[in-house]
């Protein structure tokens, strides 16, 4: 069903949450019917009005659900003087915000409780339950950030090389010009994200009515506590103690993050199903094109239909 996806849904409210340090969260929140509560946790840079079609989607099955912005950007504030830049010295106060969002929500909402979590906001989660800071009963990674594409350096010197630039200047100073990625000039973001042209136009859409959500480039910062952390999550025992039953998207050909370590993390996770797409798909799986889009909600309908029962 054709939605517009420039438009607030009927129903839906944002609001904002405070984190434990007083931090003001943007949120949104949308009731639904009986089916089970459902938190989505977007990427780096993304903000939740670019999922209202997925969240349509869901809603339909009867889904409430709930999403904010992580701290830092979108409409959730910024950690540095640049507005435009994606900065974060430590990915610590984003697992202390989800893992304290969590706990409200989950206990005032109906189950069961899913999260469903694209990209950066998967490596989160997946960081979040092995650390045992939530416990939901089923969680969806859509194309997350296990790795991070870093040729023709490898992950290890990639992430000595970030280290090092974080020394010799201002380590919240952005990593690159433009961009998801450097070397990639703007017009040619869209071939990193999505072959949908009319849904990328929806992002870009959505900064031009609310320019205060827009975020560019990373930091150096950013980039050195991603390599960091990613490495961390993949140290002997961590993925093994994970038993959330999980499910796995992932484009083969993505170009932002390493679909290689995404596919050591499934052979590793206890309980974990994998789904890959070729190059018909582009980063932004739940953003994509008809043909990969669909299928990736269907994937995810079975997926929560099998193991997100409610009790």
């Amino acid at each position: 069903m054709t939605i517009n996806r420039r438009v607030v849904p009927a129903g839906a409210d944002i609001g904002s949450w405070r984190a434990a340090d007083e931090w003001p969260l943007r949120t949104f929140t949308w009731p639904g019917g009986e089916r089970g509560s459902l938190l989505f946790l977007g990427g780096r840079g993304d903000v939740f009005e670019k999922y209202y079609e997925a969240f349509d989607h869901w809603h339909r099955a009867g889904w409430r659900i709930v999403s904010f912005d992580w701290r830092g950007q979108g409409g959730s504030g910024r950690l540095s003087d640049d507005t435009l830049v994606g900065h974060a010295s430590d990915f610590a106060p984003w697992i202390e915000d989800l893992a304290a969002f969590f706990a409200e929500w989950s206990a005032r909402t109906a189950g069961p409780h899913v999260v469903v979590a694209h990209s950066m906001g998967g490596h989160l989660t997946l960081r979040a339950l092995s650390e045992r800071r939530i416990a939901p009963d089923a969680a969806v990674l859509v194309a997350p950030m296990l790795g991070l594409r870093s040729a023709p350096f490898g992950p290890r010197l990639g992430a000595r090389i970030a280290w090092l630039m974080t020394k010799i200047g201002r380590p919240e100073r952005q990593a690159w010009k433009s961009n998801e990625r450097p070397g990639v000039p703007m017009k040619k973001r869209q071939s990193l994200l999505t072959h949908d042209v009319a849904r990328y136009e929806d992002e870009l859409w959505w900064k031009r009515e609310k320019p205060e959500i827009e975020v560019g480039p990373p930091s150096w910062a950013w980039v050195a506590e991603a390599y960091r952390s990613t490495l961390a999550l993949q140290g002997q025992g961590r993925l093994e103690s994970v038993t959330t039953p999980l499910l796995l998207l992932a484009a083969g050909h993505d170009r932002l993050v390493d679909p290689a370590a995404i596919r050591r993390a499934a052979a590793r996770l206890p309980d974990a199903r994998l789904r890959i797409w070729g190059p018909e798909s582009a980063h932004e799986i739940l953003r994509e094109a008809d043909l990969v889009r669909d299928a990736a909600l269907a994937e995810i309908d079975s997926f929560l239909d099998a193991r997100a029962q409610a009790r």
